[in-house]
Parts: C-alpha cells; structure tokens; sequence
C-alpha cells in the first residue's frame, strides 16, 4: 500500500487553486484522494500496534476554520493523522502530515500542560543522562537528527538555573522530534516501511517519557 501520484497531484493543485468553486469542480478526485490517504494512514495504524498500543487515531478535516483567522483560504492541502497511544501509563504520540514539500513525521509532547512541563524539567534538572543517551543512540540520530524540536524560552523558566549543564532541554516548551520527507520520498515504494521505521525509533523516548510522567522525582509512582 503507498500514496497515488494522483492524490498528491491533487493535493499540488488544490495548493495552486485553494477556492470552493475549483473543490466542489473536483469533489471526485477528493473523495478518492481521500480513501487512499485513509489506505495508507490504516496500514500505518496497523503497523503502530504490532509494537505499540494505540488507543485512538484521528484523521484531520482538509476544510479550515477561517472565522478567527487573517487567512481565509478555506482548505488546508495536505492529509494528515495521529496516533494516541493507550492507557495511563503510556504518553506521547505520533503524527504524520501528507503535504507537498513539507510532508513530515512527528512524535511526542507538542504543549505539555503546566504540571507534566515541570515535571519533565525538574528531571532534566535532577538527571539528563537517560535522555541524552536516548539522543544519541543511532536510531535516534539517524532518523531524527539526535535533537528534539518544539518552542522554548529564550532564558530559563522560572526557578530554574539558566546556568544549568541541561539549560538546552529545561528551556523547551515541548519535546517533539520531526523527520521530514521529499516529494519523491512520499511516493516510493518503501514509505510506509520509512515511517514505522521512524516512529519505532522514538520509543524509548516514549518510553523514558512515560515513566517521567508517572512518577514524581523518587520514583514512586503517581498512577493508584
């Protein structure tokens, strides 16, 4: 199962022509661009739970919401998922967008809300050699460059050292890791295999993650 030159065709040309009238004339094309999206995004999921647990995916709408916003463009031309993982003790999850020239994979912690952001950093601040290690470790480094992405502080967060050896991962907002793919990448024959390559790459950063998540700073856990 891969991507159809067609349904990234039409997503090339719904980016040069991103108004109703040229959707509605090309409503056909959509729907089956659309199926075979799902295809591949359901061959995915599949493969996710042959080595994870997947509670729920999620498939985004290709319409914008354009009341509050100065764009009003009103589709956004790509396809594009996610994948939840399951249960309490498992966090983190993974995405993957479908775009021309900016197709990419992601996995992990977009906005932590407030109790799980200082959390994560009062480990990074008692400890970085469990996710530095994580970092380093070829699968990582060969996927995913060995960094992890997502906003930060341009000084440290409140209470914390901006001194600190760790300051680089205290600062983060979010700890996501990417990996983006060329047109012709997108439509090869070996896509898919690419893509839970990658994602099984990032699970012993779920898998620290998790545990960080579910215990406070001597271990015990924080989960009845």
């Amino acid at each position: 199962m891969q991507f159809q030159k067609s349904t990234f065709q039409f997503l090339e040309e719904l980016s040069n022509n991103n108004d109703r009238d040229w959707f509605t004339e090309n409503k056909n094309v959509y729907n089956d661009s659309l199926q075979n999206a799902k295809d591949v995004f359901s061959v995915i999921h599949d493969n996710l739970n042959m080595h994870d647990d997947i509670e729920k995916q999620k498939i985004y709408r290709i319409y914008r919401d354009v009341r509050f916003s100065k764009d009003k463009t009103p589709y956004n031309p790509r396809f594009a998922t996610s994948f939840s993982r399951g249960g309490a003790h498992l966090r983190g999850g993974y995405f993957l967008q479908i775009k021309p020239n900016e197709t990419m994979l992601g996995g992990g912690f977009w906005q932590p809300e407030k109790d799980d952001l200082l959390r994560i950093r009062k480990e990074f601040e008692y400890d970085d050699e469990e996710i530095r290690d994580i970092l380093a470790a070829p699968d990582f480094k060969k996927y995913f460059g060995g960094v992890l992405d997502g906003e930060e502080l341009k000084t440290a967060p409140k209470g914390f050292d901006k001194n600190h050896p760790s300051i680089d991962l205290i600062r983060k907002k979010g700890f996501i890791a990417t990996r983006t793919f060329s047109n012709k990448e997108v439509l090869s024959a070996n896509f898919v295999a690419e893509i839970d390559l990658s994602f099984k790459a990032l699970r012993p950063f779920f898998d620290l993650m998790s545990n960080v998540l579910t215990t406070n700073l001597n271990g015990e856990s924080l989960i009845d």
